[in-house]
């Protein structure tokens, strides 16, 4: 059921907003949306629904709960978009709403006896870049590929808030300072704990990363 009235994924829009990049883009078309143009909200969830799905997979490992969080973080930008100050970026003010609604749904499962993910869909378990990814041989992408699992499913063996703050440094390649407006959290906290999250990630690869590897 679509939640927002706006259809997700929508094509090109005939905005000025188009030809602008960025910051200076998003200011038109949070502009617009304030003064009611249902376009230029299309647009924002055009742009950024992609990196929301990616996000939410990451943090939660199921691509049906990663769509479920997808349709209600963008419920929630529509309601909040008239409180954005622009002093962050629209795209981190975003990555804070959806960090906070996967957080939601955690909540959720552990109310209800679920204290585990799902099992890992494999979609977000795909390299983090494709980039040269054809001269690969078949051997060495489905090695990559397999790697790329064994990452996955152990950013989901560590702590919502450790696998968060490594996700949006790492993956998403946030700075320090833009991961502590997503989170809510002071830089040095940031850094604390983005240090304790790559110490944690390293220990439950140990071994699995060169299982499977020739000696």
């Amino acid at each position: 059921m679509r939640r927002t009235g706006v259809a997700m994924g929508a094509g090109e829009m005939p905005l000025d907003a188009e030809a602008l990049a960025g910051p200076a883009r998003d200011h038109e078309l949070v502009a617009r949306c304030r003064e009611g143009d249902a376009t230029a909200f299309a647009r924002i969830v055009a742009l950024h629904e992609s990196m929301v799905f990616s996000l939410a997979g990451r943090l939660l490992g199921s691509a049906e709960e990663a769509r479920d969080v997808a349709q209600e973080v963008f419920l929630q930008v529509y309601r909040r978009l008239g409180r954005f100050e622009g002093r962050s970026s629209l795209k981190t003010w975003i990555y804070r709403i959806v960090v906070n609604q996967c957080h939601n749904r955690r909540r959720f499962w552990h109310r209800h006896g679920r204290d585990r993910e799902e099992a890992l869909d494999e979609r977000f378990a795909s390299p983090a870049t494709h980039r040269d990814a054809w001269q690969a041989s078949p051997y060495e992408q489905a090695r990559s590929r397999e790697r790329a699992r064994k990452v996955q499913a152990a950013l989901l063996q560590l702590t919502f808030e450790q696998r968060s703050v490594i996700v949006l440094r790492e993956v998403e390649g946030l700075s320090c300072e833009e991961v502590a407006v997503a989170l809510g959290i002071p830089d040095g906290t940031v850094k604390s704990r983005l240090s304790r999250a790559r110490e944690a990630l390293r220990q439950r690869l140990v071994g699995l990363l060169e299982e499977g590897d020739p000696s």
